[in-house]
């Protein structure tokens, strides 16, 4: 990443089967972006070619919206870390591609990060601010899956799954090079490390956020829930047992 961008904001958004709205998304993005008052560009991360998403994408001839493809799917993780490992800002957010979280909510990550002198600012659907749609059973996993999250990291955020962050650059630096998470709690995993590597000024964000209850089927869910669950204890067993986030040198 380059230096030479200070107070540039670089937003990732990863891709997956998203032809049909990913031009509409991203545009509502930038049309967003140009009301900050940060220079900005916004770079998507199509999570493997074959589907049209990255055809689709071609399709924007703007200077501040770059694309980028790999061949195999590999996970949402993995997406965010390319476009971060491209992003020049001084400030690198992620924000999921479709329209359940409202992109405003970025201006307002961006003042908590400059009012808090921030190291991480985490968009957060249990912000007493926040404004949330989410259906009953949503909401309760979600907490119980925090009350775990705190049982096992001590990690003081309400709500780590929600798509909408943002990193002061000297975070990731440290950061990127350990992680393995490439799916369900990749932004966990950020988070866990983050902080373990002494970056403990984490602080929440209101967001507006409207859940797609059509986004998923039952069957999907359930993946989610397991998959979740097995990459939260696979972080675990890394930071107290392998003690996999202090090795100086980490060859992937």
């Amino acid at each position: 990443m380059n230096d030479n961008n200070k107070h540039k904001l670089s937003v990732i958004i990863p891709a997956y089967r998203q032809a049909r709205t990913i031009v509409t998304d991203i545009r509502n993005i930038e049309s967003t972006l140009k009301k900050i008052r940060y220079p900005f560009e916004i770079i998507a991360v199509v999570d493997g070619y074959g589907d049209g998403t990255y055809r689709q994408l071609k399709k924007i001839l703007s200077p501040t919206v770059k694309a980028t493809v790999y061949m195999k799917n590999q996970g949402k993780g993995h997406a965010v870390r390319i476009g971060m490992e491209k992003a020049t800002g001084d400030y690198v957010a992620f924000m999921d591609a479709g329209r359940e979280i409202d992109p405003n909510g970025i201006s307002m990550l961006l003042e908590h990060m400059e009012w808090y002198n921030a190291d991480i600012i985490v968009g957060s659907k249990r912000h007493p601010v926040s404004y949330v749609n989410y259906p009953l059973t949503r909401r309760i996993l979600s907490r119980g899956y925090q009350y775990i999250i705190w049982a096992l990291f001590r990690l003081n955020v309400r709500d780590t799954q929600a798509g909408l962050k943002i990193f002061k650059r000297k975070v990731l630096k440290k950061v990127l090079p350990k992680l393995l998470v490439k799916q369900y709690a990749f932004d966990l995993e950020m988070l866990v490390v983050a902080r373990h590597l002494g970056y403990k000024r984490i602080f929440e964000a209101p967001i507006k956020l409207k859940y797609n209850f059509y986004s998923m089927t039952r069957a999907s869910n359930m993946r989610a829930i397991y998959g979740i669950w097995i990459d939260t204890m696979a972080i675990f067993y890394r930071l107290y047992i392998l003690k996999y986030y202090d090795r100086k040198s980490i060859t992937k």
